[in-house]
């Protein structure tokens, strides 16, 4: 009732504009009134009112993204070598790791992660058979170690380059008191790679310690592009959003992108929001494999 009030209330003050106007009104309230009744027994719609749904260009506006890719990707088996020279002046940084002012704070192996280790990660390795894996959101490395072990298995030659600005969230060492700090620097970068140093996966797993943002840009530039990416950073629906835009322009053809906390009490106000609209955007379709989503390009 109170929607057809309003509605019956719009349609009166566009009678009073010239017809164009009034046209066009009438043309978004019948199509906004017959989404929202079709959608009323289901799921939240993607828009929730009308002025979301004609300002979506404005707010789109906001997460575009404007950088050029190369148009000459980097091969494969050249991957790390490109990132160890554009960020790590060409040398290994498990290069005499770890230094001797954080050896004694960490442990040899701190391992922990959130959905890491699901059937989604074998389903995927086995079937797209990836040379390059880009992981957005690492935290302390359990589910690029699960992939590179996934790879290894296979006989796979596979890089997995692994996106974190390895700063944690505020309060996070509340929950993990057993991370140790250095003059406020907390030691979750340096932790991930006693991880990876303890697996034996230097060779595979590869830290690039920056905001998605900034490294899926460079990678763009630079021309590095992933087989398989997965995006488990922010999960507020502007961060996944634009995390998952940077990462789609810098899938090889045929790739898949997929990601953790598809289903959440966030429903429609993040991840979920930001892959449902992401896939209606670009014409392709959501599968769901556990906790999971997945987007295979192909």
């Amino acid at each position: 009732m109170k929607q057809e009030n309003n509605a019956k209330a719009i349609l009166a003050i566009a009678m009073k504009l010239s017809k164009p106007i009034a046209y066009l009104i009438i043309l978004l309230v019948t199509y906004t009134m017959g989404y929202l009744i079709a959608s009323s027994s289901s799921s939240p719609p993607p828009f929730s009112s009308i002025s979301e749904l004609t300002n979506l260009p404005n707010q789109l506006d906001h997460f575009r993204v404007t950088t050029r890719c190369s148009d000459r990707p980097v091969q494969p088996e050249l991957v790390r070598q490109t990132i160890l020279d554009r960020v790590f002046n060409s040398r290994s940084p498990y290069d005499n790791f770890p230094p001797p002012h954080v050896r004694d704070l960490l442990r040899t192996k701190r391992v922990k992660g959130w959905g890491s280790y699901g059937a989604v990660f074998d389903h995927l390795v086995r079937s797209v058979k990836p040379r390059i894996i880009i992981e957005v959101g690492t935290f302390l490395g359990a589910s690029a170690i699960h992939m590179a072990n996934l790879t290894r298995q296979l006989g796979l030659r596979t890089q997995i380059l692994c996106v974190d600005d390895f700063r944690g969230w505020p309060g996070f060492r509340d929950r993990f008191k057993d991370i140790g700090m250095v003059n406020g620097d907390v030691l979750l970068l340096q932790q991930f790679m006693q991880n990876v140093v303890s697996f034996n996966f230097t060779e595979s797993v590869l830290p690039v310690p920056f905001s998605s943002a900034s490294a899926l840009e460079k990678f763009c530039e630079w021309g590095i592009f992933g087989d398989l990416i997965e995006i488990d950073a922010g999960h507020d629906f502007n961060s996944a959003w634009a995390d998952i835009n940077r990462a789609y322009r810098i899938l090889r053809p045929g790739g898949v992108l997929f990601g953790h906390d598809y289903f959440t009490a966030a429903a429609n106000r993040g991840v979920h929001r930001a892959v449902t609209l992401f896939a209606q955007f670009h014409g392709l379709k959501v599968m769901v494999d556990g906790q999971h989503w997945v987007i295979d390009s192909s």
